[in-house]
């Protein structure tokens, strides 16, 4: 299973991921380790939709369950994974150039509105 963890710069993706993680042997992706490691800070659209493709290669070569965390602005790029955590926990991230551009999902398998997301953790590892 495919997971992604996406919303503003702030939200709170790293955090969750890490915890929903926590004790799996699933590998965890994070975009910003992933930006240091190809030493590439783009932030034009161009530089988004490669870092949104490096992402879902990142994907490719695991076997069984990933997590990747990262903005995802464009809604067409979130459709590559099997489930869409969208962190809802703030309106607007540090750089307005990403707020302008961010696509409100149409349709994710969780959405997190606050920090208290134990539940919400235990029940996605239910169904892992």
């Amino acid at each position: 299973m495919k997971i992604l963890i996406f919303g503003l710069p702030g939200s709170g993706k790293t955090t969750f991921a890490k915890k929903l993680v926590e004790g799996k042997k699933i590998p965890h992706f994070n975009a910003d380790e992933i930006r240091k490691l190809f030493e590439d800070w783009d932030f034009t659209e161009v530089g988004r939709k490669r870092q949104a493709n490096r992402m879902m290669t990142m994907c490719d070569l695991t076997i069984n369950h990933v997590v990747v965390d990262f903005v995802c602005p464009f809604e067409s790029y979130r459709s590559f994974y099997n489930m869409k955590i969208w962190m809802n926990t703030i309106d607007k991230g540090r750089f307005e150039d990403t707020n302008k551009i961010f696509e409100k999902p149409k349709k994710v398998d969780f959405e997190i509105i606050n920090f208290n997301y134990d539940n919400i953790i235990k029940e996605i590892h239910g169904l892992l």
